[in-house]
């Protein structure tokens, strides 16, 4: 090795044979140490390429399109309670909700349904989940249970999941599930991968979560108004319930600074641009395509909103690098139509996003279950017919839990969530069939999945250290 070192320093200008004794054995002791580096660390520098960690997963080699539905507002236990095998209400017996004095409720109290109590529902159902349908079918609209961050964290308590209904808004509605056998989305779980541990990034509603979904971070608003803030008495209990932290988080719903709004608006209580990295802005270091698709996103892009378009499920145009007039935003940010269209031409981009308008996502309050799980089966259905069916894995899964009642608490790791534990299904030839993943996810793991897939860098510690979905694969 010596010699070869020797014969190197002499291929660039060192005459090494006219060195002196003393500067030959200078030479030695500079390039020992450099020889014994090498033994040492050249076997882990040959794992390290070989190892596949640091190379594309085998099992993804095959995919050349990850797409993404984001739904909204369902728990597991809500859709998905009483599936067959998968860790449901069967496991829930002994949970009881309680009212403010910690003492069991006798019966739930009364529905509230839009707020005002629903006689469909009867006035002393039993303490214990409840099937909806039996009182109100798919193919009607329910209430819009609070989901909110820290209302959510008081519903789970510690782990305890009994305070649901008394820090919630609709009664005992939290407490109900749908047991809907012959759904598409009941379907594609009989017939794909079911995942049955897979939780929210963070603690509340749609915002928060849709923001975590693509940049595993908690937007901030700097030197905010204080009608923005929460404030929290030093016990942490909530004394004004606000879009922010009181240190400026934005952790309930506010609207991005970037869309064309009526002139009226105060831009003071919109959220100014966030400059964190994305998932889009990885995927655009490594010149790879992606797009957000959204339903209704021209028109109220143009200024012309559907009145059921909803500005805070938009979560890249809260970032900078999608601002109006950005060529982010211009390349990336798309409508239904475009989604469908690719779909059609077999041009679809290898990441996608895609997000129904209102009336279609899922939402209660103002849509109902049934029509939203029908649009996007038709599109589901448009995959599986398309020529890029073959080399696709679609990630069907919740913004959020919409308040729900939900038996398992989720795991402790930051001050901003795991939230709730919602529905999650692996549609793709090579998902696993009829299988049930036990494997502990949360909406992070599909960053996770795509920077394993791509080999880019995690855009935090959550995502870097996230279940990346291959265990639902074969």
């Amino acid at each position: 090795m010596l010699a070869i070192i020797l014969d190197s320093l002499t291929r660039y200008g060192f005459a090494v044979t006219s060195l002196s004794h003393r500067e030959r054995v200078r030479v030695r002791e500079l390039t020992l140490p450099i020889i014994l580096s090498i033994f040492i660390f050249l076997p882990a520098l040959c794992f390290a390429r070989e190892n596949p960690q640091s190379q594309e997963p085998e099992k993804l080699k095959p995919i050349k399109h990850i797409i993404v539905f984001f739904l909204e507002n369902h728990s597991f236990d809500n859709l998905f309670g009483t599936f067959p095998g998968a860790n449901g209400l069967e496991n829930a017996k002994d949970i009881v909700q309680v009212d403010e004095n910690g003492k069991p409720y006798q019966t739930l109290p009364a529905i509230l349904n839009h707020k005002e109590i629903d006689k469909n529902f009867p006035l002393d159902l039993p303490n214990q989940p409840f099937l909806i349908s039996k009182y109100a079918p798919s193919d009607q609209k329910i209430g819009d249970p609070v989901h909110r961050f820290y209302q959510l964290q008081n519903q789970i308590n510690g782990g305890k999941s009994d305070k649901f209904v008394v820090a919630g808004n609709s009664g005992g509605l939290p407490m109900g599930y749908y047991e809907e056998k012959n759904s598409p989305l009941w379907q594609y779980a009989q017939k794909y991968t079911l995942a049955d541990n897979f939780f929210t990034a963070a603690f509340g509603g749609s915002l928060l979560n849709h923001i975590w979904l693509i940049c595993a971070c908690t937007p901030y608003y700097p030197n905010p108004p204080q009608e923005l803030l929460s404030v929290l008495d030093d016990k942490g209990n909530l004394i004004k319930d606000a879009p922010l932290t009181p240190d400026g988080y934005a952790v309930n719903t506010i609207k991005p600074v970037s869309m064309n709004y009526d002139a009226k608006i105060d831009r003071k209580l919109l959220l100014p641009l966030q400059n964190m990295p994305t998932i889009g802005d990885r995927l655009n270091e490594k010149n790879i395509d992606w797009a957000w698709y959204s339903g209704g996103w021209n028109n109220a892009d143009s200024g012309k909103p559907d009145k059921s378009f909803i500005y805070h499920h938009q979560p890249f145009t809260y970032f900078s690098n999608y601002a109006i007039g950005s060529e982010g935003r211009k390349k990336h940010l798309k409508d239904e139509e475009d989604f469908t269209a690719a779909i059609a031409s077999g041009t679809l981009p290898a990441v996608s996003f895609y997000k129904p308008i209102g009336k279609f996502n899922l939402h209660p309050g103002y849509t109902d279950l049934k029509s939203g799980e029908e649009h996007v089966f038709n599109i589901i259905k448009q995959i599986e017919n398309s020529k890029i069916w073959q080399d696709s894995l679609i990630i069907v899964t919740f913004d959020d839990a919409g308040g729900f009642f939900d038996h398992v608490a989720p795991p402790k790791i930051d001050r901003f969530g795991p939230g709730s534990r919602v529905p999650t299904i692996i549609i793709s030839p090579y998902a696993k069939s009829g299988f049930i993943d036990n494997t502990l996810y949360d909406t992070t793991s599909i960053l996770k999945l795509i920077e394993t897939k791509f080999a880019l860098e995690p855009l935090g510690s959550r995502d870097a250290g996230a279940g990346d979905l291959l265990n639902a694969l074969k």
